[in-house]
């Protein structure tokens, strides 16, 4: 079973794709920091939404797949670099490999996870998809 504390200090980060912003260098973080690794202490970081959408910089396909993902393979990952500039590492889904192309449009989605067990917490967050025309 999940650690369910865990669990709900991760849904804005999981949920709404927040990060945070420095103010002091402008530059975007994702998954959230406490401090801005360019300022340092000077640096001020707020919270803040990322607009979901990006390009595929890289992607793979799984077929052997780590506990609790077996009834997904094959499946495939991506990381996708965020407009405002992060990547970050997610599922592709909606898409067949020889439809994907490095540079593509994607955008958030938002999808199950996974299951803990039969009757235990259900994992929700984002993944992304392409985006069509």
């Amino acid at each position: 079973m999940g650690d369910l504390a865990a669990t709900w200090r991760r849904i804005p980060a999981r949920y709404r794709l927040e990060g945070v912003r420095c103010e002091t260098c402008g530059t975007y973080y994702f998954p959230p920091r406490v401090i801005c690794p360019k300022c340092r202490r000077k640096g001020k970081l707020v919270p803040y939404r990322f607009s979901g959408k990006g390009k595929l910089y890289s992607f793979t396909k799984i077929t052997a797949a780590p506990s609790g993902m077996e009834i997904e393979a094959p499946y495939i990952v991506g990381i996708v670099e965020l407009d405002e500039g992060p990547k970050v590492t997610a599922q592709i889904v909606d898409a067949r490999e020889e439809e994907l192309k490095i540079g593509m449009p994607v955008k958030m989605v938002f999808r199950r996870l996974r299951v803990d067990g039969d009757e235990g917490l259900i994992h929700y967050g984002f993944k992304f998809t392409p985006v069509r025309e």
